[in-house]
């Protein structure tokens, strides 16, 4: 169940900048190794909770992903071990890493950190968990993403530049991956903007077949409260 994701999970890694043509779209530089930063597990919106809350002033974009939810202790893995890095997976999610898009680009041109930009309440949307016999490949899955009926992205996993031991050996050697814990391994290209009043519909694939258990839909709404985005 997914809900037992959430209630797991200690941290949230995500990798960035992990497909070509995603970093072209948004003019980044190419990373010489894996890139991540952290979300916060309260971003998590399990299925069936939406919808997402759009914050005030916020442009907010969405970023389909491949989600690997960790069953075992990984501490300084030797990158070339691939079966090590498979075997501490123990199932896997589709995820929508939203973004408060213009929140970030501000904080990158002043050099601060981008963490609210990733962190606000509901901005992670998850599928249901997906057993590892569903996917026996990660880096061969077909991710999908539509807004309505306009399909916005629609790539194979297999475009990684950082595969999935390589990302596992970094973090690791940085900070100690849990059971439970949640890698989110980047996005391809597509990305954009989504508004409140749309419905998300996020899929993914193996062998041409879709994975039921891998659906997302969310619709996105205002979200009330006191903050509010104001560039300074």
């Amino acid at each position: 169940m997914a809900s037992t994701i959430k209630a797991n999970c200690r941290k949230v890694m995500c990798i960035g900048r992990n497909y070509a043509e995603h970093i072209a779209e948004l003019n980044n530089a190419r990373p010489k190794q894996p890139f991540f930063f952290l979300k916060p597990t309260s971003s998590i919106l399990l299925p069936g909770q939406g919808p997402i809350l759009r914050p005030k002033g916020v442009i907010m974009h969405y970023e389909v992903e491949l989600g690997l939810v960790m069953g075992k202790t990984v501490r300084d893995l030797d990158p070339e071990d691939h079966k090590g890095a498979l075997d501490a997976i123990d199932s896997y999610v589709l995820a929508i890493d939203m973004t408060a898009r213009n929140v970030q680009d501000e904080a990158k041109r002043k050099g601060l950190p981008w963490a609210i930009g990733k962190g606000f309440d509901t901005f992670l949307p998850i599928s249901e968990r997906i057993a590892k016999s569903r996917i026996p490949d990660p880096h061969d899955a077909f991710l999908k993403l539509s807004i309505g009926d306009k399909l916005r992205q629609a790539d194979s996993t297999g475009l990684m530049l950082f595969r999935i031991p390589r990302i596992l050996a970094d973090i690791s050697r940085v900070m100690t991956l849990e059971p439970g814990d949640l890698v989110l391994t980047g996005t391809p290209k597509g990305v954009g903007e989504v508004k409140a009043g749309e419905v998300m519909k996020a899929s993914i694939e193996v062998d041409g077949k879709e994975i039921k258990e891998g659906r997302i839909e969310v619709e996105v709404k205002d979200r009330e409260g006191r903050y509010e985005f104001k560039e300074t």
